[in-house]
């Protein structure tokens, strides 16, 4: 039998590597990270841009992953049973909560978007299905993370030295694994999770979870939408919308066969 060939399996793992960074990779990030030679690596990388597995920021240099992965993964995404099962639902509560409403399952650290229905208006809006989201700053990655404790974020590369760091996306970002915990108890006692201004200035969501006949959180469905209209005059969620989350959440798993329901 023939042994497994080097270049390839390099590739895959620059492939994993650019599925974790959210903001892209620099050529010198992704060569320490795989202690490649940067010749090495940025030979790949040219093969992966030529047929569309790898982007580049024409402004930082940074790489990314392109379009070609996603139209890959819309493969398994169409007959993910999740996403199935979840589509009238989707759309029902993007309807009740007038924002958008996004589906997402674990994937090595971070959130698979597998369905995304747009907010019901005229704007112009961006579709999420494929995209990687942190766990840590995402109302769904919270709920996963509490749910499920194999689930766990990626730390933040960037820092080698002393007491592990989540990435900081805004000011707001909880970047502490400490703070996150007690974040997640307050999710486990509440059933449902909120972040404000955590992943986008100005951006809240709402999330709880989705569970199979076997009660075990297979994914979590969450709306998304601006701080003016999902955060109440107290401070805290509105908690119509959480109610209307926590009802699909609850009608998708019903589907699932969780019981009782």
């Amino acid at each position: 039998m023939p042994g497994r060939i080097q270049s390839i399996e390099r590739a895959a793992a620059i492939l994993r590597l650019l599925a974790g960074g959210a903001r892209g990779l620099s050529l010198a990030e992704i060569s320490r990270s795989l202690e490649l030679p940067k010749g090495t690596v940025l030979g790949i990388l040219r093969t992966l841009q030529h047929v569309g597995f790898v982007e580049q920021d024409p402004e930082s240099a940074r790489y990314r992953l392109g379009g070609g992965m996603l139209s890959l993964g819309t493969r398994y995404l169409d007959g993910n049973e999740l996403r199935t099962r979840a589509l009238n639902w989707a759309d029902s509560l993007a309807s009740r909560s007038g924002e958008s409403v996004r589906i997402g399952t674990p994937h090595q650290g971070q959130v698979l978007v597998v369905h995304h229905v747009f907010r019901p208006d005229a704007s112009q809006q961006t579709l999420d299905v494929g995209t990687l989201l942190p766990l840590h700053a995402t109302a769904i990655g919270k709920v996963l993370m509490a749910f499920d404790p194999l689930v766990t974020p990626v730390e933040d590369p960037s820092v080698e030295d002393g007491p592990i760091v989540l990435p900081s996306f805004t000011r707001y970002t909880i970047t502490s694994p400490g703070e996150l915990e007690k974040q997640l108890e307050e999710v486990r006692d509440n059933g449902w999770a909120w972040e404000v201004e955590e992943l986008v200035d100005g951006e809240v969501s709402i999330a709880a979870p989705i569970r199979d006949r076997r009660g075990t959180t297979v994914g979590a469905i969450g709306v998304r939408g601006a701080v003016e209209r999902l955060r109440g005059t107290d401070g805290r969620p509105d908690m119509e919308q959480v109610s209307y989350v926590r009802d699909a959440a609850r009608a998708i798993s019903r589907e699932l066969g969780a019981t009782p329901y």
